[in-house]
């Protein structure tokens, strides 16, 4: 079995999230992969053990070897070893003009900016050690696709960060759906994303929704999956209405439409 998983490679794009999948064993408890030094549960489901990895868009291509620990009904550890092969994706360059004050800060405007970023770093730093959703990942808005993840954004000029999440097509006031079930954590108007929501999924999946015109659930609530969670809008830095649906695995930058091709 050990010479098995140290032959076992699971491939991913940069930007994407992987699922890995192990079988059950008899006397097995449970299993833990350490994966860019983050501890990730994994989750019974049948006779497979299974969990979602995130691989950020920076991260560096190449073999990655990865720890997985399997703990016995008796108190026996396992220490396996599995390899991530992370493949280079290439993004396109997006030049994009937007109110001024989204670009050279004030002060204070500067200061709110840092504050918020740090609020919401510390919320994608928690690693669930539950699984909150129960069936697939689904699109927020049906239909609709987004093809901009990932692109190198230039405002007025200005690089700035890869675009981290996926922005769909969406009129003022269309209803905004939760990716899947969860739990709310953040649920407030931020000054580049405007009017937000963030869902806690567990075991480090986060879904963010943002620029929305109206928010429809507060913080700590559990949501189930497609419930309403506010209407598309244009608050915060955009250049009109839309949403931005971002996906946050174990803090890594994804796409998240992988996420949903995981379920199909």
């Amino acid at each position: 079995m050990i010479a098995l998983l140290l032959a076992l490679v699971f491939s991913a794009n940069q930007g994407s999230a992987v699922q890995l999948s192990f079988p059950d064993e008899p006397g097995l408890k449970s299993v833990e992969i350490v994966w860019e030094n983050k501890k990730v549960p994994a989750f019974h489901v049948d006779d497979r053990w299974t969990t979602i990895l995130g691989v950020d868009i920076d991260a560096k291509p190449g073999k990655h070897a990865t720890s997985v620990f399997f703990t016995m009904n008796d108190g026996r550890l396992d220490q396996r070893e599995v390899v991530i092969e992370i493949e280079t994706k290439k993004y396109p360059t997006t030049e994009l003009k937007v109110d001024d004050r989204y670009v050279e800060l004030s002060k204070p405007d500067l200061a709110r900016a840092n504050r918020e970023a740090k609020e919401t770093e510390a919320i994608y730093a928690v690693i669930g050690d539950e699984m909150l959703w129960n069936e697939p990942f689904k699109v927020p808005i049906p239909g609709e696709t987004g093809t901009n993840f990932g692109h190198r954004r230039i405002f007025n000029g200005q690089p700035r960060a890869p675009h981290a999440g996926a922005d769909l097509h969406a009129a003022t006031g269309t209803p905004i759906h939760a990716t899947n079930r969860g739990r709310v954590v953040l649920a407030k108007h931020l000054f580049f994303t405007g009017n937000t929501v963030i869902l806690d999924h567990g075991l480090g999946v986060y879904s963010l929704y943002a620029h929305l015109s109206r928010i429809d659930v507060k913080r700590g609530v559990m949501v189930s999956s497609g419930q309403l969670l506010g209407l598309a809008g244009a608050t915060g830095r955009v250049t009109g209405p839309h949403l931005h649906w971002g996906m946050r695995v174990q803090g890594a930058r994804v796409d998240p439409f992988t996420l949903v091709e995981i379920g199909k």
